[in-house]
């Protein structure tokens, strides 16, 4: 037994010291993919000529769900054009990139909703890495500026929602928008972006979060003295259970947390959600999760795309950070690439509603209007986002 593990253990660190090319030997094709991925968004492009209407998703009667620009949503599709710019380097990306920015560049001034980092970041934030548009850096601070006018001090985190019978609700997404103010830190040089920023994740780990790492969707703060009221969930299947996408931003935020503190606390926080995710027993083999990791009626549930999408992208940033899982982290993203990938979850052209990704939900809990087994705009993002992580640790 003890040779048995003593072999183990020199595999493992054989492994450690491949080159990170030989640990991705059947390396996804990556050319026929953004092929794919081109394919649906020009004829999206083709299809969707007003930009201020937006593709999100599909409706139960199988036609195009458009939304405004104040939708949560609205910034995913500029974004998915700067990530084929980004791909390809093709001018024409970038044409359509900026017309699809521009048309939700009012929304800088919006202090109505938490989403400002979905919203702005993805686009704008896309746009200015790529062309460091000084009017587009000036965006990306007056979005900021309006996000932080939602964080109130004495409860220490930014408000989620001003709807429903909650006091001051905060849900484990708006840990994605935590990546807008530390940029507009980096951008203006106000460290007041940044504190908010950490203020909110502190409270997060603090009173988001079981013993077992998994992540409640929603918790009520008061809101005069900021004590939690109560735990639950909006999207997720009870108040309990784990919400998969939910656990996927929990993961992703601290991940980006620790890509801007360089704190340990919040690298050590992320790789506990990566391991309770990773490590769960109702993980498909193909690594692509049911809609809530306790739904009822496993195997035949939904599964959901958009969350294997944002586990996989914040699993190949974490791989950077981590000594001790990175080779780990890279194989259970590879595979949940080599998934989304395949005929099962990747779309024909001409189909899906010219959305890349199939087999997403948004909220079961909703009903008919919760984009139950349909494509998501995010869903693309998210997936094309860590297909680029993936080139690019391939290629060093």
């Amino acid at each position: 037994m003890k040779r048995k593990y003593l072999y183990a253990g020199f595999v493992f660190q054989m492994l450690l010291c491949l080159p990170i090319s030989c640990l991705f030997s059947q390396a996804l094709s990556l050319e026929k993919i953004f092929a794919n991925a081109q394919s649906h968004y020009t004829n999206a492009l083709k299809a969707n000529t007003d930009s201020t209407k937006i593709p999100r998703s599909t409706l139960p009667d199988g036609s195009l769900k458009l939304v405004k620009s104040n939708d949560w949503c609205s910034g995913f599709f500029a974004g998915n054009l700067w990530y084929l710019f980004q791909a390809t380097k093709q001018p024409d990306w970038k044409k359509a990139a900026i017309k699809w920015t521009a048309a939700i560049e009012k929304e800088k001034f919006n202090k109505t909703t938490h989403d400002l980092g979905f919203m702005m970041y993805c686009s704008f934030g896309s746009g200015y890495n790529l062309t460091k548009d000084a009017d587009y850096k000036k965006i990306l601070i007056q979005s900021a500026k309006s996000l932080a006018s939602r964080f109130k001090p004495k409860v220490g985190v930014i408000r989620s929602w001003d709807f429903g019978t909650w006091q001051y609700p905060v849900i484990i997404d708006n840990m994605m928008n935590l990546e807008l103010l530390f940029e507009a830190t980096k951008l203006s040089g106000d460290s007041s972006f940044r504190k908010i920023a950490i203020a909110h994740a502190d409270h997060d780990m603090q009173h988001h979060f079981r013993k077992d790492y998994s992540s409640y969707h929603v918790v009520d703060y008061d809101s005069t003295d900021g004590h939690p009221i109560k735990k639950q969930t909006h999207q997720g299947y009870n108040d309990e259970s784990s919400w998969a996408r939910g656990q996927g931003w929990g993961l992703y935020g601290f991940t980006v947390m620790y890509r801007y503190t360089k704190n340990k606390k919040y690298l050590n926080q992320a790789e506990k959600i990566a391991a309770f995710i990773l490590n769960h027993p109702n993980l498909p083999k193909d690594k692509v999760p049911y809609w809530d990791f306790n739904a009822p009626n496993i195997p035949y549930e939904e599964r959901d795309a958009s969350a294997a999408a944002v586990i996989a992208s914040a699993l190949l940033e974490l791989s950077n950070y981590s000594k001790a899982n990175a080779v780990f982290y890279r194989k259970n993203a590879k595979e949940i690439l080599v998934s989304l990938s395949s005929d099962e979850y990747t779309a024909k052209p001409g189909s899906n509603n010219n959305f890349i990704l199939k087999h997403c939900v948004g909220s079961k809990p909703h009903g008919a209007k919760g984009e139950i087994d349909a494509p998501l705009n995010y869903a693309d993002y998210y997936y094309l986002e860590a297909l680029l992580r993936y080139k690019a640790i391939v290629k060093n």
